[in-house]
């Protein structure tokens, strides 16, 4: 056995058992364990962690700890470019997509109505999410914090708040959505592209004297779903307007929670 100190930074201490939030402590490990083990072991899922020091040093989830090392890990930081630093993850996914499970019915839609590619189904199993995100690059989105564990998953996001317009939000602030919203531009049921169609296309697909009104209409190609701008649209616009200028809630400077923010401003080894 080896004993490593670890600290725990901001949300991460959610994951932690309440007497080891928010403070260093001892904790005994295999003497081949690695980072990732011992984090994992201790409730952290390793999608949700951005930075890993150990002894002041920048590793990766691979590294095998020893006897006195003193451990710290971070979540991902809202206000420092800590890029030179980071070695948990080989790279970074050149388009954000993502894949939901099936707690977040809810969210999966409002995601791409903000227009991004966003895999649900109800029925798929853990496994199914699991190849999907490696096949495809795409992050998980859970309140199953088991399933970020799986070894193969190296983007997630543990989504906490429960219903569907707080997880969107909660979502845009913690990956930085804003910048790369495209609203509109997907199926809200297929996920499939929106295009435009003239409106004698429309036919018998709209009800009746929503011709007259509207002069633009978008169509899913799957479904065969006829959208325009309506009151309906107008609240989804809202909506997608008052997320992408909705800033980081926070307690304390750069975001972080009260009792952490001495910490965030400087990464470095566990006091």
């Amino acid at each position: 056995m080896v004993t490593a100190t670890f600290r725990f930074y901001e949300e991460l201490n959610d994951f932690l058992a309440r007497p080891l939030r928010r403070r260093p402590f001892a904790y005994a490990c295999a003497r081949d364990a690695t980072t990732k083990h011992a984090i994992e072991s201790l409730g952290v899922p390793h999608t949700e962690v951005e930075l890993i020091l150990v002894n002041g040093e920048s590793v990766g989830f691979n590294h095998p700890l020893a006897d006195g090392d003193r451990v710290a890990v971070y979540p991902k930081f809202e206000a420092l470019d800590i890029r030179p630093l980071l070695r948990v993850r080989e790279r970074p996914l050149r388009v954000v997509r993502f894949i939901a499970d099936a707690h977040l019915g809810g969210l999966a839609p409002l995601l791409r109505l903000a227009g991004f590619d966003t895999l649900y189904d109800n029925n798929f199993p853990d496994a199914r999410i699991e190849a999907l995100a490696a096949a495809e690059d795409r992050i998980v989105l859970t309140r199953d914090r088991e399933l970020l564990k799986r070894r193969t998953i190296t983007h997630g996001c543990y989504v906490r708040t429960l219903r569907p317009r707080e997880q969107l939000r909660e979502v845009f602030e913690r990956l930085d959505l804003a910048g790369s919203a495209q609203p509109f531009r997907l199926c809200l049921m297929c996920n499939a592209p929106l295009r435009r169609i003239p409106r004698d296309e429309v036919g018998d697909r709209a009800p009746d004297g929503v011709l007259e009104r509207h002069n633009q209409f978008v169509t899913c190609d799957v479904c065969r779903r006829v959208f325009w701008e309506g009151t309906h649209w107008q609240r989804m616009r809202a909506l997608m307007d008052s997320v992408a200028a909705t800033p980081a809630q926070s307690e304390a400077p750069n975001g972080r929670d009260a009792s952490d923010a001495r910490d965030a401003s400087a990464p470095g080894v566990v006091p």
